[in-house]
């Protein structure tokens, strides 16, 4: 039997399936995982991994945000319009392999920092000990309980990047 809900949680909705298993329930088909803390506070477990799979990690906590980046050091790094991040400050982060693999670039005198596969390139976590989490949303290889708070930076966004909506849009590549 499968059973279909929807979780509230602040002003974000979860759809999800459970999966009926004699006397056990396991969310089916992700590794998202939703568990109630001993305050009764909703925490979250997510996975993910870089493009090659040589590196994966999870993060277990509360987010504190989801922001659209369009700083001239996001845009460089991700080669697009926007870096799109998810930040903690309580978040429990692990590496679960690979940890070898992701190399971490700081722009000296600034704050900025990236996290990478040294194998693929992919975007990874960059983790602050004791600061903060900054996880590049597509990293992230399960559903997000969230979306996005907001784009930042916007003054320093790219002369193209407007009018999105109007753009033609393919379920692949055009031909």
């Amino acid at each position: 039997m499968v059973v279909k809900f929807i979780i509230t949680y602040g002003n974000h909705r979860i759809l999800g399936r459970w999966l009926q298993v004699p006397n056990l329930y396991k969310l089916a088909g992700a590794p998202l995982v939703g568990a109630r803390s001993k305050a009764g506070t909703r925490t979250m477990k997510y996975s993910g991994s870089c493009l090659c799979k040589k590196v994966t990690f999870e993060l277990e906590g509360h987010l504190s945000g989801f922001f659209l980046c369009h700083c001239s050091r996001c845009r460089k790094a991700t080669g697009s319009a926007h870096g799109a991040n998810l930040f903690s400050k309580t978040a429990t982060f692990r590496w679960v392999s690979g940890k070898e693999h992701a190399k971490t670039f700081r722009l000296e005198g600034t704050r900025f920092a990236r996290t990478f596969c040294d194998v693929c390139g992919s975007a990874l976590p960059t983790v602050e000990e004791n600061v903060r989490i900054v996880v590049p949303a597509g990293s992230v290889d399960c559903d997000v309980d969230r979306r996005p708070d907001a784009h930042i930076f916007m003054s320093s966004k790219a002369n193209w990047d407007k009018d999105f909506e109007q753009v033609a849009k393919f379920e692949g590549l055009p031909r």
